[in-house]
């Protein structure tokens, strides 16, 4: 039996659908983002300027920076390690390992915040042994971090699993027959083929270590100028009736959100012209 052809929409259609979806991200994206930058210079880049200047400020975007210097690498490693485990290993847990994966999706990141509090709190689990040997994790760095982490884990693991499991295992198993090392089948067959997709990885778990609030706000104590990131500085801003200087930490936030994303569209247009046009 002859299969029918496939039939195109009409341009009318692809036109409608579109700029439909045109006009929705103006209303979602476009719009609110005009807006944070609006306001930001409301009143004039000397007053922005100076907003992000003052010592709680700066200290909150030392803070925020260090923080996903510190989980982002992290996250690389253990995504990696986990993507390569469960797409070139078969093992016992492996569905298990999986659904820990994408259980940061699934979770508040305030439950994952009050779950650090609960166990490394001053009334916690482990928070009075830690105390003891000089150990400070909640409304401290060490608990930004880890929450941090926790939001973030999926991001780098859930970008490179995929193409590792398209990939399959028939490049690793060529490279065991000829003689190679497993590290030496991980970095020189293995990783040279999804670090594109590693890299896009990195930028959207920077990206949400940078943004991230719910989670790092039940761990942080809100200590000014000591535990507070720039979202958590932004809400407090904002709550002191401080808009213009809310605003202008909002607008440095987006645009460091913006930069990102630009960042990940020139690796995927470097993606494109690296692995040539699809058949």
């Amino acid at each position: 039996m002859t299969p029918r052809p496939a039939i195109d929409p009409p341009r009318w259609l692809h036109l409608a659908l579109g700029g439909l979806a045109l006009l929705v991200g103006l209303l979602l994206l476009g719009l609110p983002l005009a807006a944070v930058f609006t306001e930001a210079l409301r009143r004039g880049w000397e007053v922005a300027s100076a907003a992000i200047a003052e010592p709680d400020t700066l200290a909150a975007i030392r803070l925020t920076l260090l923080v996903a210097a510190i989980a982002v690498p992290l996250n690389t490693i253990g995504g990696l390690a986990a993507a390569w485990c469960i797409a070139k290993h078969e093992f016992p847990g492996r569905r298990l390992l999986t659904a820990l994966i994408e259980l940061p999706f699934s979770v508040s990141p305030v439950i994952a915040g009050l779950v650090f509090v609960l166990i490394f709190g001053m009334q916690g689990w482990l928070g009075p042994s830690l105390r003891e040997h000089g150990i400070q994790v909640v409304f401290a760095l060490p608990g930004l971090v880890l929450a941090t982490l926790f939001v973030t884990f999926p991001f780098v693991a859930r970008t490179v699993l995929p193409l590792m499991q398209e990939q399959g295992r028939a490049e690793e198993e060529a490279a065991a027959t000829l003689g190679a090392t497993g590290w030496q089948s991980f970095r020189r067959v293995t990783l040279p083929n999804v670090k594109w997709a590693l890299l896009s990885g990195v930028l959207l778990c920077n990206a949400r270590a940078m943004g991230e609030f719910g989670a790092v706000s039940v761990v942080s104590g809100h200590i000014r100028g000591q535990t507070n990131t720039m979202p958590l500085h932004v809400e407090i801003l904002y709550n002191e009736y401080q808009f213009a200087a809310a605003f202008a930490v909002a607008a440095l936030l987006a645009l460091l959100g913006l930069v990102t994303l630009a960042a990940k569209a020139v690796l995927q247009r470097l993606t494109g012209r690296a692995t040539g046009p699809a058949p």
